[in-house]
């Protein structure tokens, strides 16, 4: 019978494939690249199989069936920290640490009220935050990096189980003194001959104002936004129109700048904010407790 891989060995797996070198896999990893390296070559000869291919450059290489047990170490990694998981949740509820993923356009304006809010509802949680892109943060949530996200759907959420939140409505950003602010409401169709601003490819927020707008929001831009701060300027700057979130609305993003606010008229259009975690997490229960608290910081 082949010996089983120790859960050390496919971490190493795991990070070298995630950084594509050796000496970036040993670091995060916490150990000397020859103990990386000589644990990867111990779990070669104990499966007998080529997981790299040492013969194409210096940086690591995987052979097909390498990758392919890259895929299963991946798996079997969360299977062991769903182990852990459940130990702790039955231990003590929402407690300890906890890794909370979200994306730019929730993060500078939900947490200055969220995180009071659930220091003083949870006080035995320790919580880490990372901000990044939904794509990124999905990685990081499958690869055990993450323990839960905050994000906006629709969205391609891969295997994730989500719990939705609250409907964020999109608000209508233009220009000062612009024609269509006569108006109470701007219907989507008004917004049609404008010059439309977006977030740069990989934001959600720009594939779901893409979605309300259609191809009216999709002609070719020169520049796109980074974030909504340099968004809200762009328009502020007489370059064209945009939806905004109303969460960000709400926290104040275009104070100061002159840029007139219209809500859409009718139904108009929305991002579903949603918690997000790993598909059978032993700490759904937990996580789904936070909802309440993360609704009224919407609010």
């Amino acid at each position: 019978m082949t010996p089983l891989p120790t859960p050390q060995q496919l971490r190493y797996l795991v990070t070298l494939a995630e950084t594509g070198h050796f000496s970036r896999a040993a670091s995060a990893c916490a150990v000397s690249q020859s103990t990386l390296s000589a644990g990867i070559l111990a779990l070669e000869r104990q499966l007998d199989a080529h997981i790299l291919d040492r013969s194409a450059s210096k940086h690591a290489v995987f052979t097909p069936l390498g990758l392919e047990l890259v895929g299963k170490a991946r798996l079997a990694l969360a299977a062991l920290t769903a182990v852990a998981e459940a130990a702790d949740s039955a231990r003590a509820p929402m407690s300890g640490p906890l890794r909370l993923g979200i994306i730019p356009t929730m993060g500078p304006f939900l947490l200055p009220k969220l995180m009071p809010a659930l220091r003083a509802g949870f006080p035995a949680l320790k919580l880490f935050l990372r901000e990044d892109q939904t794509e990124r943060l999905l990685e990081q949530l499958e690869d055990g990096h993450l323990d839960i996200l905050l994000l906006a759907e629709p969205c391609a959420c891969g295997g994730a189980e989500t719990f939705a939140l609250a409907q964020d409505e999109f608000i209508a950003a233009l220009p000062p003194g612009h024609v269509l602010a006569a108006r109470e409401r701007v219907a989507v169709a008004d917004l049609v001959a404008e010059s439309f601003l977006l977030l740069e490819d990989g934001h959600c927020l720009r594939d779901q104002v893409l979605a309300v707008c259609g191809n009216m929001a999709g002609r070719e831009q020169r520049f796109a936004a980074t974030s909504l701060h340099t968004l809200i300027q762009m328009v502020a700057g007489g370059l064209g129109v945009t939806l905004l979130p109303k969460l960000a609305v709400d926290a104040g993003l275009a104070n100061g700048t002159g840029v007139e606010l219209r809500r859409l008229e009718g139904a108009g259009g929305w991002r579903t904010l949603a918690l997000a975690w790993r598909q059978g997490s032993p700490r759904g229960t937990e996580y789904r407790a936070l909802a309440p608290v993360i609704i009224q910081a919407c609010g």
